[in-house]
């Protein structure tokens, strides 16, 4: 009778323990990859040190640096076109939020091609990417990498003058977006740069009154974006001129 017990015990309890060790193990989230190729319209050929960088960026707020959500580095680049991949945890994608490619070729650190146009996405999606940069001219270089996600303090407003207590910000990123904060409310807009030459559109701020002296400020900076034709960087300072080539907006590099 005994051994038939401990028969029980001994047979009845090898079940459970490979039960328990069946158990899968709780899955970590599966990486995502977003794949494409990146291309010029220029028949040349790249130097043989020529990197490419592809990023996957978060371009919601125009008054703060796009978050990174991931990177690839092509070195040597290659010729076009170059293909790429990146991969990202998928579970830093939010609903309701702007993702866009960003891309650049730069060989000696010198700047060779840069995507001048949003190229919104859908992180999640499996669609193959196509990314087409504009050449970058010599004299550009210095002046394009300079403006790109630098938060820009006003210093002078058309209409206004030198501002004496200076609040006001301005910033570009790279996939076109723009904005910041006015001397009362939060702003956003569209940007397109091309070289020397800037359009700001689709101004659209927040509600907020503030002093009629500040709100006088505020109308005259969001006038003068509109009128922005052209720019250039010089000492740390961002100067926008107008169509004209008069000096309308002038901002300092912010720390």
């Amino acid at each position: 009778m005994l051994g038939r017990i401990a028969e029980f015990f001994v047979f009845g309890f090898v079940p459970l323990v490979v039960g328990m060790l069946a158990v899968p193990e709780m899955s970590v989230a599966a990486e995502k990859t977003l794949k494409g190729e990146v291309m010029y319209r220029e028949r040349i050929a790249l130097p043989p040190n020529a990197v490419l960088s592809v990023q996957l960026a978060d371009v919601s707020l125009a008054d703060a640096p796009a978050a990174i959500v991931g990177e690839r580095k092509v070195a040597p680049a290659g010729q076009v076109p170059i293909k790429f991949e990146i991969s990202f945890d998928p579970t830093v994608i939010r609903p309701n939020t702007i993702y866009a490619l960003q891309a650049r070729i730069t060989a000696d650190d010198k700047l060779l091609f840069i995507t001048d146009t949003r190229y919104q996405v859908d992180p999640l999606s499996d669609a193959w990417q196509t990314i087409v940069l504009k050449m970058v001219a010599p004299g550009d270089t210095p002046t394009s990498a300079s403006l790109f996600d630098q938060s820009w303090l006003v210093e002078y407003i058309d209409g206004i003058g030198v501002i004496a207590q200076p609040k006001a910000t301005f910033r570009v990123s790279e996939a076109g977006k723009a904005g910041g904060s006015g001397p009362c409310n939060a702003y956003l807009a569209t940007a397109k740069v091309e070289g020397s030459t800037i359009a700001v559109s689709d101004i659209g701020s927040t509600y907020k009154a503030c002093a009629p002296e500040v709100m006088a400020e505020e109308k005259a900076l969001f006038e003068a974006l509109v009128k922005a034709a052209s720019y250039h960087v010089d000492g740390g300072k961002l100067i926008i001129a107008d169509k004209d080539g008069r000096d309308i907006l002038r901002f300092n590099a912010a720390s």
